[in-house]
């Protein structure tokens, strides 16, 4: 259970109802029935060992959230998945009513495990499909497809020398494509990291500067690079997210053009499907690309 204010609300519950169901507890403290359901809930967090994520709101300190939830009375609970909110109820139900309201909407518990079980395989060849890669742009240095591909595959094991070169061929075309604009970005994230001396120390430096100040876009992209260049690319996105939360088109798109290039980095191959299916989204990607959605059109 974590106690949410509008200061982690965008994580705690839109980020988070991305990839798991997010259950939001409105209560206050002098409220009879909250103190009732409130450790009900708990329990069944519990209980059902990962399948939705609790979270509470005190409607008296966040009024603005509470608001924006047109909360009427308390306890009321709002289920949030995707970044929407699909169902809720107000009062303190008995736990029976509250198992039948959560397996109304979670997925069962044997599909958790088999998406447990799939986390678990091993990765594929990494070095071999490098190689592959590598001897079909010898073969066909023309092959901007394969090139693409083996640019891609060098910066997401930060073999940064051989990726700009291997990339020299399609910087001219970068300004009219976009994957290829996207292969420019974050090899200058890279080489910018790569001026900033020790990596965790640069970090720390961004983080006293947006401590300091909210704000500080420069700080907060800068602080993205370096994460990208680390290759915590989803950590890289959440700082991007931050600028477009407040800025969409702070430095001529730099912030959303750094995002979505390294989403065209990290998004793998689709897999082979038989004629007339559409092949499955890779779930992190596609989880980046909605919140992405979610800030610019908002």
């Amino acid at each position: 259970m974590i106690d949410v204010t509008l200061e982690n609300f965008e994580s705690e519950v839109i980020a988070a109802s991305m990839t798991q169901p997010v259950l939001v507890d409105f209560w206050a403290p002098w409220c009879g029935p909250c103190k009732v359901i409130g450790p009900l809930l708990e329990k069944l967090e519990t209980a059902y060992e990962g399948r939705f994520k609790l979270v509470k709101i005190n409607s008296d300190e966040e009024q603005q959230l509470a608001a924006a939830f047109g909360i009427r009375s308390i306890p009321t609970c709002v289920l949030l998945m995707n970044g929407q909110p699909v169902d809720g109820f107000m009062g303190a139900l008995p736990e029976g009513q509250l198992r039948q309201f959560l397996d109304k909407h979670l997925p069962p518990e044997d599909e958790m495990q088999e998406e447990e079980a799939i986390e678990e395989e091993a990765p594929p060849d990494a070095q071999g499909q490098l190689e592959k890669l590598q001897q079909a742009v010898a073969t066909n240095p023309a092959d901007d497809e394969a090139r693409f591909e083996y640019v891609k595959a060098l910066l997401l094991i930060a073999r940064l020398p051989e990726a700009k070169s291997a990339f020299g061929p399609l910087a001219p075309k970068a300004a009219g494509v976009r994957r290829f604009e996207s292969l420019q970005r974050v090899i200058d994230a890279m080489e910018f990291a790569s001026t900033q001396g020790d990596a965790a120390m640069a970090v720390a430096a961004q983080d006293a500067r947006i401590a300091a100040n909210k704000r500080d876009f420069e700080a907060r992209f800068a602080r993205a690079r370096l994460l990208a260049a680390q290759r915590r690319w989803t950590d890289a996105m959440d700082e991007l997210l931050e600028i477009l939360m407040r800025d969409k088109a702070w430095n001529e798109d730099a912030a959303r053009k750094t995002y979505i290039g390294i989403l065209d980095v990290i998004e793998p191959p689709k897999p082979k499907v038989a004629e007339g299916q559409i092949p499955p989204d890779d779930p992190t990607v596609a989880t980046y690309r909605r919140r992405l959605s979610s800030v610019v059109l908002s």
